[in-house]
């Protein structure tokens, strides 16, 4: 007994399993993951390592070599790149497509396990998956900066204690939230400053001093059994601020020398390593990263909750306030609900159409419902599959639409062609799906035949479609079988025959004469033929879009790259750059210039930084960016600086738009 036989004979069944379809579908619509692309995983791991105060040539031959010869070898890595700089040295290193990227993750932190002792004041290795900062473009859920409240004593730096300990718990609590990102500025530190004459009148040598000072800290010594009890053996070295005042260094002529004697010791705010400004206020930056598999929007709601409770709370208290910068529901929302309105107007015209062609309610209605229960199917599918609801997803189920109404097409209208000839209800129910059965199964395995290879690409344009290929393939597949199944059940009973009606036979006589006239010899037919071949071949050359990667979407904020003089310091940068492109920003978020901001920011980090600034009128974007590439990022010794507008897919790189920004000293020198 086929399907469609079980099916007809038992319609309560089919209509139990399209309430199932119904309720299921539905629930995976809501408890599907919402974000803007899939998860894309990169075949890259980078390791950062930070060594405060050391030259390049420092950081290269005690941090950069030893980790490169350790990091040797590495199964599939096909590129290691390394770079080192003041403060610190990075390496990033590419993996051949089907790697185990958590296998060679474990491997990665073993080898640098195995690196021989560091400087002391250097910082361990941080080994980051993906690349960068250690995510795709999905990892930034949101940015946040606190600033302090007017009558707030500063600088803000002095908070950083306080806004790790508060902050950083709270919303690394939530339920889909990977880890918080906050550029605390400096930390305080004990510092030695050592008089050098002091120290050469009493013979003392610096090394000496450096090697007695690391030497203060508390060692555990084991345990010790004394009767019958056991006891904790600890020798307390570590010394207070003041204590190390005390510390002698050597005896001379049974007088001690202490380390106050020839320095001066105190507790204070290292040097910091960047600059961070919001709105023209100095603040600190806090980036919220989301967990694999999270619901972005439903993570973002659950962040914006308790930064309001910090700001209500903890943080009103202390002085302080928190604003959001970047807000990925923003873009999200913009996008997913594109895409939904372009969904919902395809399935309208889709039935729109077929009712136009069928000019049957009836017929109309029963074939459009296998466009719900095909959507409501593949949802489930994405669930159980792990896969989250985005733009690509969302994409591939607009495609759909079109492609889910074919089946149902053919065997409704062979079931009516059926009736109309005076069969029964059920055989003709039966014989018209059996009819068509063959055609529409190879008609569905063609079109999967051509999206499902998509699933097996493990490069990054793979994993970017594999929804778009997984969404056509189900809905095509379960079209077919609500076709096979459903459709048979209740067309035998809901279609009823109609009388056939030749209301345009005499045009379409018209046509098939004119062609049987346009083909009545052998040289009409080959002037026909290069005819119909020729016009769609010209008409696809004329009409045939641009290539690209993605298309170019742009977002409502425009983003500039800083690069500063080399070797410049922080203190040089914040006053002679960051004040002036501040003092050039300020009038536009004041609104006393146009166009308007809405928020802007400056980050900076040795040797660079970055601006992001958002327009109140979407419209405007082009002309802020040409702002800040000719009036703000100009006329400024030394620096080099430029602007683009942002793009929603720039984190995937790629396009076929290239922007090419050249600078010089001299206007001459440029050309």
């Amino acid at each position: 007994m086929s399907i469609t036989e079980r099916a007809v004979k038992n319609p309560a069944g089919v209509a139990v399993a399209v309430a199932i379809i119904t309720l299921f579908g539905l629930f995976s619509l809501n408890s599907l993951p919402v974000q803007l692309f899939p998860d894309i995983d990169l075949p890259q791991i980078s390791v950062n390592a930070n060594w405060r105060a050391a030259s390049p040539k420092e950081v290269e031959s005690e941090i950069l070599e030893p980790m490169e010869e350790v990091l040797q070898g590495l199964p599939g890595m096909e590129v290691m790149e390394a770079n080192a700089f003041n403060g610190g040295a990075w390496i990033n290193m590419q993996f051949s497509i089907g790697t185990d990227m958590q296998e060679t993750l474990m491997d990665v932190i073993g080898r640098l396990n195995r690196l021989p002792p560091l400087p002391v004041d250097a910082d361990p290795p941080v080994v980051n998956l993906g690349g960068g900062g250690g995510g795709g473009p999905n990892q930034a859920l949101s940015w946040f900066f606190v600033q302090l409240l007017p009558g707030t004593e500063g600088p803000i730096e002095r908070y950083g204690q306080f806004i790790t300990d508060t902050i950083k718990p709270r919303l690394e609590s939530i339920d889909g939230v990977a880890g918080v990102q906050i550029n605390a500025g400096a930390a305080e530190e004990l510092q030695i400053t050592i008089d050098p004459y002091r120290a050469a009148e009493y013979g003392i040598e610096i090394g000496s001093i450096a090697a007695r000072t690391s030497r203060a800290n508390d060692v555990s010594g084991g345990f010790v059994d004394v009767g019958r009890r056991q006891y904790t053996l600890r020798f307390e070295g570590q010394y207070n601020p003041r204590q190390f005042q005390d510390l002698i260094l050597e005896w001379r002529e049974g007088r001690p020398i202490r380390l106050g004697d020839i320095a001066d010791i105190k507790v204070d705010r290292g040097r910091k390593n960047g600059i961070a400004i919001q709105n023209g206020n100095p603040a600190m930056s806090l980036r919220v990263d989301r967990a694999n598999g999270a619901n972005v929007l439903g993570t973002l709601n659950l962040v914006k909750d308790a930064v309001a409770e910090l700001r209500e709370g903890p943080l009103a208290d202390a002085g302080l306030d928190i604003q959001q910068s970047f807000d990925a529901s923003v873009f999200i929302n913009r996008a997913v609900g594109m895409v939904r309105m372009n969904l919902l107007l395809g399935v309208l015209l889709a039935v729109g159409v077929l009712w136009w062609f069928l000019r049957d309610t009836r017929a109309t209605l029963l074939i459009a419902t296998s466009i719900p229960i095909s959507l409501l199917s593949t949802f489930i599918v994405l669930g159980l599959t792990g896969r989250s609801l985005n733009v690509i997803s969302l994409a591939g189920l607009a495609f759909a639409v079109g492609m889910v109404l074919d089946a149902a097409i053919v065997v409704s209208e062979n079931i009516v062609r059926l009736r109309e000839r005076g069969e029964i209800p059920t055989l003709a129910a039966l014989s018209g799906t059996r009819q068509v059965k063959g055609a529409l199964l190879a008609s569905t395995a063609t079109t999967v035949a051509i999206f499902l290879p998509v699933l097996f690409l493990e490069d990054v344009e793979g994993q970017l479609f594999a929804d778009l290929a997984l969404t056509i393939a189900i809905a095509v597949c379960i079209s077919l079988m609500v076709a096979l199944t459903v459709l048979p059940t209740v067309a035998g009973s809901w279609l009823k025959p109609k009388k056939l009606t030749r209301e345009h036979a005499s045009r379409w006589a018209g046509l098939a004469a004119w062609l049987m006239k346009a083909s009545a010899t052998g040289k009409r037919r080959l002037i026909l033929i290069s005819s119909l071949l020729t016009a769609p071949l010209l008409i696809t050359w004329m009409l045939f879009p641009q290539l690209d990667y993605l298309p170019p979407v742009k977002r409502d904020a425009v983003d500039a790259f800083l690069q500063f003089p080399p070797g410049s310091n922080i203190e040089t940068n914040e006053r002679e750059v960051i004040s002036k492109l501040v003092t050039r920003l300020q009038p536009y978020m004041d609104g006393v210039k146009e166009p308007a901001l809405k928020n802007y920011y400056i980050l900076t980090w040795p040797g660079g930084g970055t601006i992001g600034a958002r327009v109140l009128d979407q419209s405007r974007v082009k002309e802020l960016e040409e702002i800040v590439r000719n009036e703000v990022l100009v006329d400024i010794p030394d620096f080099r600086g430029f602007a683009q507008q942002g793009n929603l897919f720039g984190g995937f790189g790629g396009g076929r738009d290239i922007s090419m920004h050249i600078q010089s000293a001299d206007q001459p020198g440029l050309y």
